[in-house]
């Protein structure tokens, strides 16, 4: 059975790439009560084609679960899930959708080769193979064996199979999980080179790598809870936060009075360095320069892991 060849039918092309409606999803039972579990609860979201999109959140915040539903893997306890217009199944089914997961769906008896073969004689694309190989960065590794395969392998082999069908909507889920450094950066070039290729491509991708959201992502989807409890650009997640980072050079002697001052959050001290947690820079600074004897003064907004440890530190459960 040949899987439907990739078209975009009339009154398709200017849906949104995804569109959750009031999504809910409920599991089991907890602890032999009658309470069930609801990993997804109430999430609206509307992702448009071309953008590049992470979804963030703690273990634990529905990531996963919402990626499954919105790739028709598992259904909504309510609501809707659509892509492209139409029911998941549908569009993964004519090869507008392709995911990265982050185990399975490899054959580990196959070569690498083998693989791509099977998979690209089923989208009818046995030609496109030399190229994707490359593209994903398998190229050198074909006659291995999966088993064989390191654990980084195996997801770029991932990637070049969900490049296979040339599809408008990329799902990558824990893309790098399990890989070294240069291996998650060898993964993040593969994927800025095929947006290159592919600008009108649309992008979503979950991690727990936040230097990867801020580097890749047009736009953060932060999740606790079940819940979205921010959606913004990464610049924007960080204002969210309402907090910067002031360091200067002074004695301890300030420490009592800059820690009275409205705002401060934190006060770090490593010898004469002074870090300061602040939800007005301003008026600190201000402090700094008319009161005290400070020098090398620097501002700095949050770091990214400390705007998603804010914005989701009392949602989670």
């Amino acid at each position: 059975m040949r899987w439907a060849p990739l078209d975009h039918p009339e009154g398709m092309t200017n849906q949104p790439a995804i569109q959750l409606t009031d999504l809910t999803r409920d599991f089991g039972r907890r602890g032999g009560t009658s309470e069930r579990v609801r990993a997804v609860d109430g999430v609206d979201l509307t992702i448009q084609p071309g953008e590049v999109v992470a979804l963030l959140g703690p273990n634990g915040a529905g990531k996963t679960t919402t990626i499954d539903l919105l790739l028709g893997l598992i259904a909504p306890s309510s609501g809707s899930a659509g892509l492209f217009g139409d029911e998941p199944v549908r569009a993964v089914e004519r090869g507008r959708v392709a995911a990265v997961m982050q185990t399975g769906g490899l054959l580990p008896r196959l070569t690498v080769g083998e693989t791509l073969e099977l998979v690209a004689d089923l989208h009818g694309r046995l030609p496109d193979v030399p190229e994707v190989a490359r593209r994903a960065g398998v190229d050198g590794i074909l006659r291995r064996r999966v088993v064989k395969c390191s654990g980084g392998q195996q997801q770029r082999l991932r990637f070049a199979l969900a490049l296979l069908p040339d599809p408008d909507l990329l799902v990558l889920d824990e893309p790098t999980a399990g890989m070294d450094v240069s291996g998650r950066r060898a993964f993040w070039a593969a994927i800025r080179d095929d947006l290159a290729r592919r600008p009108d491509r649309t992008v979503l991708f979950a991690t727990h790598y936040l230097a990867e959201a801020d580097e890749m992502a047009d736009r953060i989807v932060l999740m606790s809870g079940g819940r979205i409890v921010a959606d913004d650009t990464p610049a924007g997640i960080k204002a969210t936060a309402l907090a910067r980072r002031v360091r200067a050079e002074v004695g301890p002697e300030v420490d009592e009075a800059l820690r009275a001052l409205p705002g401060v959050l934190e006060l770090t001290r490593l010898g004469r360095t002074l870090d300061i947690r602040t939800t007005d820079s301003d008026a600190l600074a201000r402090h700094l320069f008319a009161h005290t004897n400070a020098c090398d003064v620097e501002i700095a907004a949050e770091a990214l892991d400390d705007a998603v440890v804010a914005l989701t530190s009392g949602g989670s459960r």
